[in-house]
């Protein structure tokens, strides 16, 4: 019996494992960072709003969030949005802790390793928390409105990982995000 082979099966199998299991994160460069589960390219600046003097603080209403993503311009690109509430199936939202199908609870408990009832910034995934600044452990805006009582917008807190409703007049951060692979848009221009 060969046991190179073995083991070479025995490492292929782990890989393929780990590979389904993990998220990867791609630093694209220029401040865009790259899901290639969810295929969306995140803003490296968790705070942008704030550093670049568009708000004093980052912290705006569920509106203003909305228009401030609608409106960004930033590396070349101007279809930037807040992060959706709902599941990778579109369905949901999902309430609560361990919404870990909606982009920010992916980006939460997935791709940052944090768990429920802790901070963001104490996540596991040191490598992909080192890819971004300026990560708030407070509550960032979702870009779902909460269809039966127009008052309401969900948001996610990324102080404990829960997400769930919240008044649109109140005040959260915004973390703008787009759909797809930048390096694959940047190419079909």
């Amino acid at each position: 019996m060969n046991h190179p082979s073995l083991s070479a099966l025995a490492f292929a199998v782990l890989l393929g494992i780990s590979g389904v299991a993990s998220a990867e994160l791609v630093d694209r460069g220029g401040g865009l960072i790259y899901d290639t589960v969810l295929n969306i390219t995140w803003l490296q600046d968790a705070n942008y709003a704030q550093t670049s003097g568009y708000d004093t603080d980052g912290r705006m209403t569920w509106d203003e969030a909305m228009a401030w993503a609608d409106q960004l311009v930033y590396g070349g690109y101007d279809d930037w949005r807040l992060p959706t509430a709902l599941n990778r199936d579109h369905t949901g939202p999902c309430s609560g802790y361990n919404c870990t199908d909606s982009e920010m609870g992916y980006m939460f408990y997935k791709n940052l390793g944090a768990t429920a009832g802790n901070l963001i910034s104490k996540g596991t995934h040191t490598a992909n928390l080192a890819l971004f600044t300026h990560i708030q452990d407070d509550a960032y805006w979702l870009g779902t409105r909460y269809e039966p009582i127009a008052l309401f917008a969900w948001y996610f807190l990324a102080s404990s990982g829960y997400q769930y409703l919240d008044r649109r007049v109140y005040k959260s951060y915004a973390w703008a995000v787009r759909s797809g692979d930048i390096t694959a848009a940047s190419s079909a221009r």
